[in-house]
């Protein structure tokens, strides 16, 4: 190989001398040397370590970065690595969480303004918006107000809302309702209109949930101490008050509507809103709410980028760095998606980083005056987003992501063709009579 080269570099030499200089004489550097020769000097293999010193120049080879242009996916990695790096430096300085998330990276002292200012959802009862961190307060607080609307309600709401085991729940909830299957096919029967509180099953699959007693209070049933036959001691029971053996198909409709009932969640609010065309587009500064990661995993992550760097000089497999990549996806719990529509205007919206794509296409499908124009999103590098069943964190697209939206060409030349005089801008009016301007 080194041969060739010089051949190479005795050509160009040969070929290219410059004017006034003579021409170098091609025989003074022979192509190769008489047959006769080579045949004495048979040509030796490389050495041991000749052969290991090549190996180590190609990996470093392999591994040297090729210079690209900086894409937007670069500069949301850069951003969260500057997040990071704000979030463990707030947490040295035992800063609250609120001046945590203005802590503005490569800027000492400064306070950046959050491209939203945190995670929030909407009520299903009162239809409020509340921040995240207080989320659960505000949905016990608005079940408890709900008691003086509709107990029994209410107590199902507590069951299957506040109980996270949801297999413990199945247990007691399946258990309660034979309970009252029985009651309610043999309302004849004494026995069945008593539970004692102590009885093993009780315990074990229904009292140890919470939200059960008032469930139990609502549907008619009071406490009592009555007597053990045959012994002199008493014991604790639910027994069905007299009044509900006249009102059996309540009784019913109360079991179906326990069996029935799912978890009360509070709704991601997704803060929609449309920014004007802005340069600033690709840049986001997310809050805390944002990172699926305490203040420990924050100073972790920061040392872990720092061993990154050691292990960048490993040649990994393919299938080593894709696994790196899913457990550094799972760090998120939300994204905040930006579409930048092709007349410049830019809609944002917040969404779960395990939602489907699908749901982002609906998000900007219902911001559009006409809500049947075909259209595609590209991701970063102007990759299609094909398959909407992916999550957003399955695509890459988190915990921020700017993508650019283009519409159908066929359809758009159709409507052009038509000489139909076209709106300024394809978002509802609505939308657009609240526009911000991207700072």
């Amino acid at each position: 190989m080194r041969k060739f080269f010089q051949d190479i570099k005795a050509d160009l030499k040969f070929k290219t001398a410059g004017p006034g200089q003579k021409l170098s004489e091609p025989s003074r550097v022979p192509r190769e040397k008489p047959r006769a020769e080579a045949a004495l000097k048979p040509r030796q293999g490389p050495t041991d370590e000749a052969q290991m010193a090549a190996a180590a120049a190609m990996a470093r080879m392999e591994l040297k970065p090729k210079a690209k242009a900086p894409s937007s996916q670069d500069a949301i990695k850069n951003q969260v690595r500057k997040e990071l790096m704000a979030e463990a430096a707030a947490s040295e300085k035992r800063l609250s969480p609120e001046e945590k998330g203005l802590v503005s990276p490569g800027k000492e002292g400064g306070a950046a303004a959050p491209s939203v200012s945190g995670v929030y959802f909407i009520c299903p009862l009162t239809g409020e918006v509340v921040r995240k961190e207080k989320k659960e307060k505000h949905l016990r607080e608005a079940i408890q107000s709900y008691f003086s609307v509709d107990p029994v309600a209410a107590s199902i709401m507590e069951i299957h809302t506040f109980n996270k085991d949801r297999e413990r729940v199945r247990v007691g909830v399946e258990t309660m309702a034979k309970y009252l299957d029985n009651i309610y096919l043999h309302p004849e029967e004494e026995k069945y209109r008593k539970i004692k509180l102590q009885n093993k099953v009780f315990q074990e699959r229904i009292s140890c949930l919470e939200g059960i007693h008032r469930f139990f209070q609502a549907v008619g049933f009071e406490t009592k101490t009555l007597p053990v036959p045959g012994q002199e001691t008493t014991e604790d029971y639910y027994v069905l008050k007299e009044e509900m053996l006249t009102k059996l198909e309540d009784l019913k409709g109360y079991k179906e509507q326990l069996v029935s009932s799912e978890p009360l969640r509070a709704q991601l609010d997704r803060q929609l809103c449309v920014f004007k065309p802005s340069p600033e587009a690709a840049r986001f500064e997310l809050p805390n709410d944002f990172y699926n990661l305490t203040a420990e995993e924050i100073k972790r992550e920061q040392q872990l980028r720092t061993e990154a760097v050691e292990k960048a000089s490993m040649l990994r497999t393919r299938a080593m760095r894709e696994k790196e990549e899913q457990r550094e996806m799972r760090k998120y719990s939300y994204t905040l998606v930006r579409v930048r529509f092709p007349d410049g205007y830019i809609l944002q919206g917040t969404f779960y980083a395990r939602e489907p794509v699908s749901v982002l296409y609906s998000f900007v499908r219902e911001a559009l005056r006409e809500d049947w124009l075909p259209f595609e999103l590209l991701g970063p590098g102007g990759l299609k987003l094909t398959d909407e069943n992916l999550a957003f964190n399955e695509c890459g697209l988190v915990p921020s992501a700017l993508l650019t939206l283009v519409w159908d060409a066929a359809v758009m030349a159709d409507i052009q063709a038509s000489g139909e005089e076209q709106p300024a801008s394809p978002l509802k009016p609505e939308l657009l009579s609240r526009v911000q301007t991207l700072s």
